[in-house]
């Protein structure tokens, strides 16, 4: 090996030492020296997204699947800027990630003077869509930035970190940097005093709540305890799967219908771990949630700048504040025996409530279920399907088993799950979107061919923005503009793109349509047409929201 290299390659082997297996981008010549390095080194894959956004979904996908570093690339200027909603998606996920830009020649940058690729105060909107930004302005700084910037993303709270590179320094060569490693990932401790009295005051609840959001993913062993204890458990739609969601501990992510608040009504005690307890989740912060409320979150913003002001509050890592309230309240609590059938009466409750407003599309649930098994990625797109059922209906089984579009933009599931299928190759994917959505980016169905992977696309095909329609038919006096999209052939398009094709325009076959696709060697596409099968028998306006 050369005693020097450009900073193209030098990036490209700390990738590697961060245990990137694979990356996401469009090539330009402002990041060429990036890829030219990935290529000839042959070590981390390299995925040819057809757009800026895709690849950015797609790396996010990959993070949070395959609970890693995600990576993606793009130019500077436009294709930066091209980028930025699918930042925000990952940023709204807290998604470990770095997008890395070029640059033009550094000489040029924010001078205004008309160079291609060009983009005024680049550095500032990558700030506002990132966790943090880095530009780099000289080669010799390159790699300490690039050790600072992941060691950021993966930094609880985690989030999604850009670094922007002048075409010019990528290719400068400088000496082979004697260490490659990445910088320690700091843990945020609880401190045991903290924990002493919220263990003490926690103690004294007789129908305990435990409330799991994404930052609580990784503490599944210290969750497992609470629910030998008697805690009830509840999980936002990022914390789904923290437990088996047919436990009959769990609520699941069915987390604010009527049902279940006036079950919180007789709960003495919620504790909340590595949750926002999102707006969209807590009917706008109106759902009532039990007293006391406890949190425990590595984001001190949590104590007392959100909605829900908790009681009583710990910082630090869930998993460790989790395990040390579990060591503190061994044996010390009571659980009210009739608190787990109330529970599960809830439960019931809501999946009753929730499977009568979504017929006729009962068999279709019950194919995707019964198909996807114990072993599936289920990635969804924001559409009415995933919002009243894809968020909580079909079962997922793992912390890392779900994606959706948390930051509510539609168009983002296909590439998710490329991204899902590439971090876990093993297993299947089965991915969610509505025919207004999957055209926002529907040129990474090329992508997800040339990549080979094996994704079954559900698509419920309503002919129109759907969702949009019910919320001017409950809140503009039934005005439908703009609302209607015009319906491509979706079976043509899939075959152009090497996929498969079927259309369900009843449910009597669902079953063996989606079975039959998920033993095929390829990608497919399964079209639900709504307008043939008929309207969910409750419609759904938008998220729901406190009836005053």
């Amino acid at each position: 090996m050369s005693a020097r290299a450009t900073v193209g390659e030098v990036i490209a082997a700390f990738l590697e030492e961060c245990g990137v297996g694979a990356a996401f981008g469009v090539i330009s010549i402002h990041n060429m020296p990036f890829l030219d390095a990935i290529g000839r080194r042959g070590k981390i894959r390299y995925v040819s997204a057809r757009s800026e956004p895709g690849a950015i979904n797609m790396a996010d996908a990959y993070a949070r699947v395959g609970a890693q570093l995600g990576v993606a690339f793009t130019s500077t200027g436009t294709a930066a800027g091209n980028a930025s909603g699918a930042m925000v998606e990952a940023q709204t996920a807290g998604t470990p990630m770095l997008h890395i830009t070029g640059q033009i020649d550094l000489a040029h940058v924010d001078k205004e003077h008309g160079f291609i690729h060009e983009a005024r105060d680049q550095l500032t909107m990558l700030k506002a869509v990132s966790k943090t930004a880095w530009r780099v302005t000289d080669a010799e700084s390159a790699l300490d930035i690039f050790k600072k910037a992941a060691c950021s993303a993966l930094t609880a709270p985690t989030g999604p970190v850009s670094v922007e590179v002048p075409i010019d320094i990528q290719q400068t060569e400088i000496d082979w940097p004697e260490d490659l490693t990445p910088l320690r990932i700091n843990t945020v401790q609880p401190d045991d005093a903290a924990l002493d009295t919220l263990a003490e005051s926690i103690s004294l609840a007789t129908r305990p709540m435990l409330w799991l959001g994404g930052g609580a993913r990784h503490a599944g062993d210290a969750v497992n305890r609470f629910v030998d204890m008697g805690f009830g458990i509840v999980t936002s739609t990022q914390g789904r799967g923290i437990i088996r969601e047919d436990h009959p501990s769990t609520l699941g992510a069915y987390n604010m219908y009527s049902a279940v608040e006036s079950f919180y009504d007789s709960c003495d005690a919620m504790l909340v771990a590595g949750s926002r307890l999102r707006g969209n989740e807590t009917l706008k912060y109106q759902l009532r949630l039990p007293r006391p409320l406890y949190q425990i979150d590595v984001d001190s913003r949590a104590e007392s700048e959100r909605p829900y002001i908790p009681d009583g509050f710990v910082l630090g890592d869930s998993a460790l504040a989790l395990s040390g309230l579990a060591d503190r309240l061994d044996g010390k609590i009571d659980v009210d025996p009739a608190f787990a059938k109330d529970l599960a009466t809830a439960r019931h409750k809501a999946e009753t409530f929730l499977q009568e407003g979504l017929e006729p599309y009962g068999a279709l649930l019950t194919a995707i279920q019964e198909n996807g098994g114990d072993d599936f990625l289920w990635v969804r797109d924001v559409t009415i399907s995933n919002s009243t059922w894809g968020n909580r209906a079909i079962l997922i089984n793992g912390p890392h088993d779900g994606v959706h579009a948390m930051g509510g933009g539609i168009g983002q599931s296909v590439q998710m799950a490329i991204g899902a299928a590439i971090a876990e190759p093993e297993k299947k994917v089965i991915c969610l979107a509505g025919d207004g959505g999957l055209q926002v980016n529907i040129g990474e169905l090329a992508t997800a061919t040339q990549e080979n992977v094996r994704i079954i696309l559900i698509l419920m095909n309503s002919r129109d923005y759907e969702v949009i329609k019910n919320i001017q038919d409950a809140q503009y006096g039934g005005r439908q503009y703009f609302s209607d999209i015009y319906t491509p052939d979706f079976a043509a398009i899939a075959r152009a793109n090497g996929w498969g094709h079927e259309q369900l325009t009843n449910l009597g076959n669902a079953n063996a349509v989606i079975r039959d696709a998920l033993l095929s060697k390829g990608s497919n596409l399964i079209e639900v047409d709504m307008a043939s099968i008929g309207a969910y028998a409750r419609a759904f306006g938008g998220p729901p929201v406190k009836k005053i």
